[in-house]
């Protein structure tokens, strides 16, 4: 989701990099679940975040829909997210631990670290006031827990861009349009299963990106 806070607001106003240190270790959260329980609908999830959980608990985007992800309005479009219960994220066992751990979304991973956005890349930031525990210092590398890093961060940079311009182009978009673009990126990203993740999106992206130009352009 992309927020328009002022840095300093929500932020110890540093910016980090992916070998800076930063005081973000809860300590495996241990006797703690208070963001499981109450931030569900505000994790929106990657087409990647879809992948790993798909990939974690084999069910497929419809069946993941049929109770543990919904689908909501968010940056002008139409995009998932962790769907609540009465106990907080549905991914939560009875004990209050996450099911799907090894595969959580980044949301999940950055916790309470933020990605921002500047000047074609981003850096990493720290919110502060998010996190009731004792944070120790942990290299940002380690806490994020990323494999394969360097094709992660490719994805969330065309993600990111694929997000912001669908985003506008709707809003200036005609209805029909609008829904071409709306539905076009659910159904591209999420709603078809991928073998090879990063290649396979890629190649997605470029292709959804000349089909909005081209609906745009189609009278």
């Amino acid at each position: 989701m992309l927020r328009q806070e002022k840095l300093e607001e929500i932020t110890d106003g540093r910016r980090y990099g992916i070998n800076d240190m930063v005081r973000a270790d809860a300590g495996g959260c241990k006797g703690c679940s208070k963001c499981c329980e109450t931030m569900t609908n505000t994790i929106i999830l990657s087409p990647l975040d879809v992948y790993r959980i798909e990939r974690q608990t084999g069910k497929s985007f419809n069946e993941l829909l049929d109770g543990h992800i919904e689908l909501n309005m968010a940056d002008g479009l139409i995009l998932p997210n962790i769907k609540a219960n009465k106990n907080g994220c549905n991914f939560l066992s009875e004990d209050k631990r996450c099911t799907i751990h090894s595969e959580r979304p980044d949301f999940c991973r950055l916790f309470p670290l933020g990605r921002l956005y500047e000047d074609e890349g981003f850096s990493y930031i720290l919110q502060v006031g998010q996190c009731d525990k004792a944070l120790s210092k942990v290299k940002v590398k380690k806490w994020i827990d990323t494999p394969s890093l360097k094709e992660h961060d490719e994805f969330v940079l065309k993600w990111h861009g694929i997000i912001k311009k669908a985003g506008a182009k709707s809003a200036a978009a005609g209805d029909d349009e609008r829904k071409k673009i709306v539905m076009g990126l659910l159904n591209e990203f999420y709603m078809t299963p991928y073998r090879d993740f990063y290649p396979e999106f890629f190649e997605r992206a470029n292709k959804y990106e000349m089909e909005i130009a081209r609906w745009l352009l189609t009278e």
